[in-house]
């Protein structure tokens, strides 16, 4: 059972002045911290499912317009990790190859003498290897050779050579942002990850204003919700009060910015909980993180949303959300 710290009384309220001054100063700080420094690229701790991570890693680095966090991006974006996803047009598996483009592309990566359009150890390394031919397709044109082979990779790669790079085309343009923004959320941060946004700040006022209020499971503060929420309905709440759309899941927010290590959490922080700490898919519960160790949580139902600790056995970790990172992730159940 989940270890609770109860607040209650005048302890509360001197509690929460407390926080607030410890989120001002802690991002006075903040904004004095320098940049993300430059590196080969690695994966995130807990950004891919452990059993798909390797393949990932190696494959990634197939050639030079690839890396593990872009492939990474392209995969989670196509089927969220579901080895046996299908589309209305018949793209099937984890990668989402049509059949036509399997003929060509697909190989037996894993040597079990098949090369089979469902089975992840072949289809992650002949998604890498599509990309790289279409960097190939693409290598000549002017501009940054990963934009062009994603743009490539959705609008094929005659377009972009007649366009001399990146077409004008509102899908393509969109899909080559929205890989390269989520490839930041499963790329290993080098160095510290960037401050959070000023909005953090005034996401975490908006639940601070909520504290007290009665859980209640689906709730996202509507009317018809009596203003109660659950856990995700709080921080995509909180998050949409000052403009940023988070999807309505909690392992659905999970990418919606980089990942920061434990002791560099910075209030404004999602933070993410797990039945299984190598997969990510099985994140169940969110908080808003406030500093000090701790967040505000929605719990569960017969509670109030409170301050907790975020030090517990299923903490996975936490997500810095950036306003292009939020808009860039897909929205799915309902969101």
């Amino acid at each position: 059972m989940r270890k609770i710290w109860v607040v209650g009384g005048a302890a509360f309220g001197m509690f929460a002045a407390f926080l607030a001054l410890l989120v001002l100063g802690v991002y006075t700080a903040a904004w004095k911290l320098g940049t993300p420094g430059s590196g080969a690229v690695g994966l995130a701790e807990g950004a891919v499912p452990a059993q798909y991570q390797p393949l990932v890693q190696k494959w990634g680095n197939l050639c030079p317009a690839l890396n593990p966090a872009v492939l990474a991006a392209q995969l989670y974006t196509e089927s969220n990790w579901d080895p046996k996803a299908v589309s209305p047009a018949d793209a099937r598996g984890i990668a989402q190859f049509i059949p036509s483009t399997w003929a060509v592309y697909g190989f037996d990566a894993d040597g079990d003498g098949k090369a089979d359009i469902w089975d992840p150890g072949d289809a992650i390394p002949s998604a890498a290897r599509y990309d790289c031919a279409l960097s190939g397709d693409v290598k000549g044109v002017s501009g940054d050779l990963t934009d062009n082979m994603l743009a490539a990779y959705n609008a094929g790669p005659y377009r972009v050579i007649n366009a001399g790079g990146v077409p004008s085309i509102s899908e393509t343009q969109g899909y080559v942002k929205e890989i390269r923004t989520l490839a930041k959320s499963f790329a290993r941060p080098v160095g510290r990850v960037a401050p959070p946004s000023q909005q953090a700040a005034a996401a975490i006022y908006f639940a601070q204003e909520k504290l007290g209020t009665p859980y209640l499971w689906g709730g996202e503060g509507g009317k018809e919700d009596n203003g109660r929420f659950d856990c995700s309905g709080l921080t995509k709440a909180a998050y949409a009060s000052v403009g940023i759309e988070l999807p309505r899941v909690a392992n659905d927010q999970w990418n919606a910015g980089p990942h920061p290590n434990r002791d560099q959490l910075l209030p404004g922080d999602l933070v993410f909980f797990a039945h299984d700490l190598k997969d990510p898919r099985s994140i169940h519960h969110v908080g808003l993180y406030v500093g000090g160790g701790y967040m505000i949580n929605a719990p569960y139902t017969g509670a109030v949303i409170r301050f907790d600790k975020i030090d517990l056995p299923d903490y996975i970790g936490a997500t810095r959300v950036t306003a292009d990172g939020a808009k860039a992730l897909p929205r799915t159940n309902g969101a």
